[in-house]
């Protein structure tokens, strides 16, 4: 896994526990990827310094800045496009969200728009 790749699983991440969640804690984030809390810890400061979150000192509470959430928003996407695609081809829906994850930051924006086109079109039929 690249540097860039982590950076993208930790911000869809907390994309998704937001979406849950009032609240996210660096705790929420490691027990939800299985990591340990010093891993993450490391992770959160890297994304903090690089300005993809912000974190607040007094609750713990991080939270995605604009920049973040882009790139959250974006790899997610990916993420639903090619699990539905996957889903779509007769993998179970488990699986499909698991293997969509190995193989979401590795296609070309323009595999993922002619994936997303090809299900839409599926869905028309």
């Amino acid at each position: 896994m690249n540097k860039f790749e982590s950076k993208e699983d930790y911000l869809e991440r907390i994309l998704m526990l937001t979406e849950n969640n009032e609240i996210v804690r660096a705790i929420d984030i490691a027990n939800s990827m299985n990591y340990s809390k010093p891993s993450v810890s490391i992770a959160l400061k890297k994304l903090k310094n690089e300005e993809y979150i912000v974190v607040d000192e007094s609750t713990g509470s991080i939270k995605l800045t604009n920049k973040g959430y882009e790139v959250a928003i974006a790899i997610y996407h990916r993420h639903q496009i090619l699990t539905k695609a996957l889903n779509l081809i007769g993998v179970p829906l488990e699986l499909a969200k698991e293997e969509a994850c190995k193989i979401e930051h590795d296609l070309s924006d323009e595999t993922i728009k002619t994936i997303e086109n090809y299900i839409n079109k599926q869905k028309n039929t």
